[in-house]
This record gives C-alpha cells, sequence and structure tokens, in this order.
C-alpha cells in the first residue's frame, strides 16, 4: 500500500475516456495509478472489452454488465459510485469477494447448480445463523417472532437436508447462498 492509506492499482480499460475518468476517481480517493506490482487490478470490461489479465498480480475488481470468464475478486456493475469503487478495491485487497447486488451472477458469486432456491427470507435466517445468532436474536433483529424464526429454520434445514445450524451453514457456504 502507498503511505497515504492508498492502493496501488493497475487499471484495464481500452477506453482512453473512460480510463482517465476512472484514474480521476481512484487519486481523488487517495489511491495511486501504477504499472508495476498493483494491490487491485481493476479492469472495466463494459467499454471496449478490456479482457481480465490472464496472470493478475493482484485481486481483479471487474466492472462488467455480462459474466466475465474467471472469477473476478470483485463484480461491480460500470456505474458504480466512487464510495462503492473504492471500497471495493478496499476489500479484495484485504482478501474478501465484493459482488454489487446489481453486479451480473458469475461463477464464484452466483448459488451453485444444485443448491435448493431459497426465499430472500431463508438466505436472510441462514446469514443470521452464521453471524451466530439465536432464535431469540434473529426474532429480534428482523421483527418477527420467535415461532416464525422456526419456521423458517425447519423450512431450510429440509432444503438444505441439514441436521443442525452449523450444517446449514456449511451448506449454504458452499453453495455460494451466503458469504460470511
Amino acid at each position: 500500500m502507498s503511505g497515504t492509506g492508498g492502493l496501488r492499482v493497475r487499471v484495464h480499460a481500452t477506453d482512453p475516456v473512460r480510463r482517465h475518468g476512472l484514474a480521476a476517481l481512484l487519486q481523488a480517493a487517495g489511491h495511486t495509478l501504477t504499472d508495476e506490482t498493483p494491490d487491485v487490478e481493476l479492469c472495466d470490461m463494459d467499454r471496449g472489452s478490456a479482457p481480465l489479465p490472464k496472470e493478475a498480480e493482484a485481486p481483479v475488481v471487474a466492472l462488467t454488465r455480462g459474466s466475465p470468464a474467471g472469477a473476478p475478486a470483485g463484480v461491480l456493475t460500470p456505474d458504480a459510485t466512487a464510495q462503492q469503487l473504492d471500497a471495493a478495491l478496499r476489500a479484495v485487497s484485504a482478501g474478501l469477494l465484493v459482488r454489487s447486488t446489481a453486479a451480473p451472477d458469475i461463477k464464484g458469486f452466483a448459488p451453485a447448480d444444485d443448491m435448493p432456491l431459497l426465499t430472500p427470507r431463508e438466505r436472510e435466517i441462514l446469514g443470521l445463523i452464521g453471524e451466530g445468532l439465536s432464535n431469540k436474536a434473529m426474532a429480534r433483529r428482523l421483527g418477527i417472532s420467535i415461532h416464525t424464526v422456526k419456521f423458517h429454520l425447519e423450512a431450510l434445514f429440509t432444503k438444505l437436508d441439514a441436521t443442525s445450524r452449523a450444517e446449514a451453514v456449511t451448506k449454504g457456504l458452499r453453495g455460494g447462498v451466503i458469504e460470511l
């Protein structure tokens, strides 16, 4: 990392206007553009279809509306805000996976094909189990009754063919349904 707390970022963009705009956003956030040993690689795949680097030296954040080949560490839509871009770059440089809710489903970010379809509430409950919350704490956070939490837990266990909370979370993580 550079001394100002920013990251060294290598930008891959074939459109020079887009590259200049991304450079301005990055510099405004305190990051440094580099061609040598980056902390993060940023690929603008929407304009000019810059490909993902075959052998990236650092985690990759892709700005795309389609599905890039391979699984970059971060996926945002090309219209991501400066704050979203900055947060994604910092997160992937710290070893996290990032995917905007509006980003396309790509391998490594979408639920596995063999995963059962869970409702949004079931996904939410599964994530809260992963955080270690009790039934009572989940009910409080979601503003629902403990009986409703138990109902969702029962449905989750059935759909995931799980016999414990830990097994349900493990299957959810492996299937890409939740991230912790």
